[in-house]
């Protein structure tokens, strides 16, 4: 089954996950890059990204390539922002809803504290559908690796080809 990963990543965290999917199960990836960048230090990244998250707002992307129509499986990966998914996920998500229909879709959320069962929600109600073929929380996994995040990995790609 061919595999799609689109991901966000501000700090590499949600790189870092989608980059360890991608190798174990032979899968494409296509990272979304917002055409103006968020904050990435200090105050400035908690404000300004999660009012962009909590307003719902749709930033406009650099051009991508992709043919959805290609894949049967799509990973979304993202790093929780105010106890939902990021604002690039939206855009992405609202672009293609059509194309997204029928597919196979997993996601995966980076945070450091927590939120990540709320953003799965929002985005289920998002994309419109009832359940995802699988789901993984990795706490940090770039800046602090761990045994717990390597076999989370391993539960979810065992579990996105069931």
């Amino acid at each position: 089954m061919k595999t799609l990963i689109v991901y966000y990543s501000l700090e590499g965290n949600s790189q870092y996950i989608a980059e360890e999917l991608a190798n174990k199960l032979n899968a494409d990836t296509l990272k979304l890059i917002p055409k103006k960048a968020y904050a990435d230090k200090g105050f400035a990244k908690f404000f300004w990204g999660g009012k962009s998250a909590v307003m719902a707002e749709k930033p406009e992307l650099e051009i991508y390539d992709v043919n959805l129509a290609e894949y049967e499986r799509i990973i979304i990966g993202f790093p929780v922002w105010a106890s939902t998914f990021t604002p690039p996920i939206r855009t992405f998500v609202l672009d293609n809803i059509d194309a997204l229909k029928g597919k196979k879709i997993a996601t995966f959320a980076c945070q450091s504290g927590k939120g990540a069962e709320k953003a799965f929600e929002k985005l289920k109600e998002t994309l419109g559908i009832q359940e995802f073929a699988a789901t993984g929380i990795f706490f940090d996994p770039k800046s602090k690796p761990s045994d717990e995040n390597s076999k989370k990995i391993e539960e979810f790609c065992e579990e996105i080809q069931k």
